[in-house]
């Protein structure tokens, strides 16, 4: 099970939505390590090795990145991350409440894994989690 653990990079500004996703993790029992971001400038820096306190291991990576964030969108993220050749490889699913087609295509396009609208209640939530994490234990990540 060791080999299976996934390094999972929650890049979100909302504190409430950084809980249901913890809440979702304890729920399904999914024992990936979760870190943190609260906007794309620190996610860079952690998955970079460049964060003072807290940085995201190198191998078996997965971000989990919400659009509407401060200092840098997510859409801004994403182009960075696939801009850099030691980055542009981590698969990205989208979690967010934006329903707009514009960013959905523009998210595509920068080749994420997966554009999944936030459930409103905190069942649907942990549904979702459970849906990703059955995702994450069948794909090769290296």
């Amino acid at each position: 099970m060791q080999e299976k653990l996934l390094n999972l990079l929650l890049v979100e500004d909302d504190e409430v939505d950084v809980m249901n996703v913890k809440r979702a993790f304890i729920k399904n029992n999914i024992t990936n390590p979760l870190y943190v971001a609260s906007d794309g400038i620190e996610a860079l820096k952690m998955l970079r090795g460049q964060n003072e306190t807290l940085n995201v291991p190198k191998q078996r990576r997965i971000i989990l990145l919400d659009l509407n964030m401060p200092k840098m969108s997510g859409l801004e993220f994403l182009e960075a991350l696939r801009a850099d050749s030691d980055l542009k490889s981590i698969p990205v699913v989208i979690l967010t409440t934006s329903d707009e087609d514009r960013d959905r295509v523009k998210a595509y396009n920068l080749n994420v894994a997966g554009y999944l609208l936030k459930p409103v209640n905190s069942t649907q939530f942990a549904e979702t989690i459970a849906t990703l994490n059955k995702y994450w234990m069948l794909c090769e990540i290296p």
